[in-house]
């Protein structure tokens, strides 16, 4: 059976500037019981020291990139980072990697993006060359190749804007004993229509990336469903909204479809806040 594993996935602890109102809010998530924080790594060619400041600030919660961009990261560098991490705070830092997009990264690197796929596989054998463990990394896969790379070089898989459909997809290829944990966005708002609003903000820009796109369109999603920031249908089964209660239902999905941890994202609706009173009533509905 799954574990139940409940985490925080929110770009405000990359983003936000105040480092004591970072670590702050990191504490308050730890307190709340909440398993494990991941945050981007942005488009920097370093590890942003961020993760090691909530790292030293807290005592027990687990840190995740979610992601690092292999193209903007040399292998090296990057399993000497985790070593020291790891040596550290053991056990408390995942290393995610991805594929990012190619708009990104021909946008901020002198890289042209292809063959994704073979650049995952040539950067694994890079970490591994320079001795990082693969079950301290997982992988940020969408389509069965890449989630079955997850399956054999890394200690699972990190989808990011998916439904539970897709988890149940998920858990086939990668088995049992390889973690699964998907990011789930959500918004506590009980009104039908700001809630779809504030989603909608979220879902228009992703769904102008081909990777989601061609993820959703394998799971029988139109180009009706697609458009506009995503039909009523297809927010309501990318982002639960609602009362704290039925953004639990919405997770609880993921879990039943084979989900050993999710990272709940709290959409604000563009505000660089960190949602503290929203985090506090799912850790009651949640945890």
């Amino acid at each position: 059976m799954a574990q139940r594993l409940v985490s925080v996935w929110q770009p405000y602890f990359l983003g936000g500037d105040d480092d004591g109102a970072v670590i702050a809010a990191a504490a308050e998530l730890e307190d709340l019981g909440f398993h494990r924080l991941w945050f981007s790594a942005g488009f920097g060619h370093h590890v942003p020291a961020r993760f090691r400041q909530v790292l030293d600030g807290t005592t027990r919660l687990g840190v995740a990139t979610g992601i690092l961009s292999i193209w903007h990261s040399e292998p090296a560098e990057v399993a000497a980072y985790t070593a020291e991490t790891d040596d550290a705070h053991p056990g408390r830092f995942l290393l995610g990697l991805g594929t990012s997009h190619a708009v990104l990264v021909d946008k901020t690197t002198a890289s042209a993006y292809r063959r994704p796929y073979s650049k995952m596989v040539s950067y694994l054998d890079g970490l591994d060359a320079a001795g990082q463990r693969p079950e301290s990394r997982i992988l940020a896969a969408l389509g069965p190749r890449m989630m079955e790379l997850a399956r054999d070089r890394a200690a699972g898989a990190h989808p990011y804007f998916t439904t539970a459909e897709h988890t149940a997809e998920a858990r086939g290829i990668l088995g049992a004993g390889r973690l699964l944990a998907p990011e789930v966005a959500v918004v506590l708002e009980p009104d039908e229509q700001r809630a779809r609003a504030v989603a909608r903000q979220y879902t228009a820009g992703y769904l102008t990336l081909p990777n989601y796109v061609n993820n959703l369109r394998r799971f029988g999603w139109t180009d009706e469903d697609l458009a506009g920031g995503g039909s009523d249908r297809l927010v309501d089964a990318l982002i639960p909204w609602g009362s704290p209660e039925r953004v639990a239902a919405g997770v609880d999905a993921h879990f039943a479809a084979g989900a050993d941890e999710v990272a709940v994202q709290v959409l604000t609706g563009g505000e660089p806040i960190f949602p503290a009173e929203a985090f506090r009533k799912l850790a009651a509905a949640l945890i």
